[in-house]
């Protein structure tokens, strides 16, 4: 009993909050540049200069200089502000807020932020170019693939209906294509 009471007079050492602590609060998080780096990504400084390739299996933040190759297969690579690259890209997801110069191929998804800059060709599945970004190429965007159907029966049967879907479309025009391929459909009387 004695002892409780001591025990609550004694100071204890404050801790920093934790970010979820912060959000229930509603004090507002950390920019996105700052955030990459905090989530565990690897980061090549803006004092940094790298030439040659980057094949990397984690998410990587660049704010430095580099020319060659850059490869991040299944992970996010960003650019931060202060990044400057004359190299070609390929990752999952990429998101700009540097100068890039260089083909970009990004199996999900392509990010310029406002004040990116980027010469070289896209591919990708999505983009987002925000507004005051400078874009110089071209965009070439890829359907992501989808399942085949577990019993597999849909595909052979419209196959045999796509020679003459083009028949039809080469002889009565794109109208006459969507009413045939619809004509294929089992469902359809």
């Amino acid at each position: 009993m004695w002892k409780r009471r001591e025990e609550e007079n004694v100071p204890k050492p404050e801790t920093p909050p934790r970010p979820a602590d912060l959000a229930r609060e509603g004090i507002p998080m950390q920019t996105y540049s700052a955030r990459a780096a905090d989530a565990g990504a690897a980061r090549i400084g803006k004092s940094v200069v790298v030439k040659g390739q980057i094949f990397s299996r984690e998410d990587l933040y660049v704010d430095g200089e580099m020319e060659g190759t850059l490869e991040l297969p299944e992970h996010r690579v960003t650019i931060g502000p202060n990044g400057k690259l004359r190299a070609s890209i390929k990752a999952r997801e990429v998101v700009i807020a540097g100068n890039v110069q260089g083909n970009i191929e990004a199996s999900d998804k392509i990010d310029i932020r406002k004040d990116a800059r980027l010469v070289g060709d896209i591919r990708t599945a999505r983009i987002v170019i925000e507004d005051g970004a400078y874009f110089k190429g071209s965009i070439d965007i890829q359907r992501p693939e989808t399942g085949r159907s577990p019993a597999g029966k849909a595909q052979p049967a419209a196959a045999p209906a796509a020679p003459a879907a083009q028949a039809a479309s080469a002889a009565s025009g794109p109208q006459q294509q969507t009413l045939t391929s619809n004509a294929a459909d089992p469902k359809r009387p």
